[in-house]
């Protein structure tokens, strides 16, 4: 049997990328709240499944990073910088190598710039690159659109939150089920709700007992 080339959790390392509220003002291409919503999704699902995480802001001293995402990582201080290409950033160079992981999964504001640059320079340097796409946004729809390109042309592979999320899981009987069940819950949307209506009638049921 080929060996999978899916994600797990112990084989890669995620780089969250400039998630500010400058860059979070100026997005077109998603809702804010969506972008919101998805990265701090993705980052509370990095932290259940103890996925190494890094976070970066650039001129933090003028806008921090979102709330939510902090929030899961109130121990972590990001890496800010003051260019625009995170690979450039020893810090973030040597944070990546210490890992030993070659697969990479990356999000960021905007794709177009801070998410492209790092994303080819790392798939230069002979890194398998993931790029959560509902999780990163443009100025416009054709600049993140394009952003995508650019990078998928340069062989990074693109998914969505719920599919890293659900990447990650794969199977219903692993022990991280409930955490994962309860992030869907709070971030996903449509199932999420579904999720808590299947619960309510659970609960109303074991109530009529």
């Amino acid at each position: 049997m080929a060996k999978s080339s899916l994600l797990t959790p112990d084989d890669h390392a995620l780089l969250l990328i400039d998630h500010q509220y400058l860059q979070l003002l100026a997005l077109r291409s998603h809702p804010n709240e969506t972008i919101v919503n998805n990265t701090t999704f993705l980052a509370k699902a990095a932290r259940l499944f103890e996925v190494p995480t890094l976070l970066t802001t650039a001129f933090a001293e003028r806008q921090a990073l979102f709330e939510e995402v902090q929030a899961v990582f109130p121990e972590q201080t990001p890496i800010d910088r003051t260019g625009l290409n995170s690979w450039d950033d020893p810090r973030v160079l040597d944070w990546v190598r210490k890992t030993g992981k070659k697969k990479l999964v990356m999000a960021g504001l905007w794709t177009e710039v801070c998410l492209s640059m790092p994303v080819i320079d790392a798939l230069g340097d002979g890194y398998e690159v993931y790029i959560v796409t509902d999780a990163s946004g443009g100025g416009t729809s054709e600049s993140h659109e394009r952003g995508v390109q650019r990078m998928v042309q340069a062989g990074a592979q693109p998914l969505t939150t719920i599919a890293y999320v659900s990447e990650l899981q794969r199977d219903w009987a692993r022990p991280t089920a409930d955490g994962v069940a309860k992030l869907f819950a709070e971030h996903g949307g449509g199932f999420g709700q579904g999720l808590r209506w299947e619960w309510q009638l659970l609960d109303l049921k074991e109530g009529t007992r």
